[in-house]
């Protein structure tokens, strides 16, 4: 049985009418990076941090999966082997188009933390900055968002996929952020095919064995037909 890897990227969600992170309008285009999307943004202006989350919370509840969505949540069904998902992207398109084996690296939008015990808890829609955390009684409520500078989530676990993965592929990354701009690479190390599925090439996508280049909507289900296809037989 073969293991599928699978790093998915703003470029499948904006397909879904969420901009991305360059987006030129809307609501990254309307703040600095270092002001909502840092601890140090954090600390000077809490408010103004809970607030662009609260306004991206509801950006995403409106939001509805996708074709790509739809299509990888139908290779984890019917593939015989493992098959993983490890999203950059904060929003639940995932979850709602269907994918059950998931890793949010990034963080997500449906979730508090608490910055003093690190208990987490789903977000209401509308957060406060200086909120109670319902464990530890401590002020220190967040939005559970890995900002810059911050460790991603549960990287033991992602590299320990890849290093068995047989297919790693990724879709809709820019291919700038670390650490997630060197799975290819590591992927490739450990033995197994690896593939580019964006609208252009990305930096990295020399590291790559194949590309596929398009729309997710429409380059995502071929190539999950393309591999149930090969399973079958057919």
């Amino acid at each position: 049985m073969s293991s599928i890897v699978i790093l998915t990227g703003a470029g499948i969600s904006a397909e879904s009418g969420l901009e991305t992170f360059r987006a030129e309008t809307g609501l990254w285009a309307q703040h600095n990076v270092e002001d909502v999307a840092t601890p140090e943004g954090f600390a000077r202006d809490p408010e103004l941090v809970v607030a662009f989350y609260n306004a991206r919370r509801r950006q995403s509840a409106t939001a509805l999966p996708n074709a790509a969505h739809a299509a990888l949540a139908r290779l984890e069904a019917e593939h015989d082997g493992e098959v993983l998902v490890v999203t950059q992207n904060v929003d639940d398109l995932h979850e709602r188009g269907g994918t059950q084996n998931l890793i949010h690296m990034h963080g997500a939008l449906n979730s508090a933390l608490c910055g003093h015990c690190e208990h987490r808890w789903p977000a209401p829609a509308q957060m406060h900055a200086g909120e109670a955390c319902p464990y530890c009684a401590a002020p220190a409520a967040r939005p559970d968002i890995v900002w810059f500078g911050e460790m991603p989530y549960q990287m033991e676990r992602i590299f320990n996929a890849i290093a068995r993965a047989d297919v790693f592929a990724a879709i809709g990354t820019s291919g700038n952020v670390y650490p997630a701009a060197g799975f290819a690479a590591e992927a490739a190390r450990a033995g197994a095919r690896t593939v580019e599925i964006n609208l252009e090439r990305s930096v990295v996508g020399g590291q790559f064995d194949e590309a596929l280049l398009g729309p997710a909507t429409q380059t995502v289900p071929e190539w999950v037909d393309s591999l149930l296809d090969v399973k079958s037989g057919s």
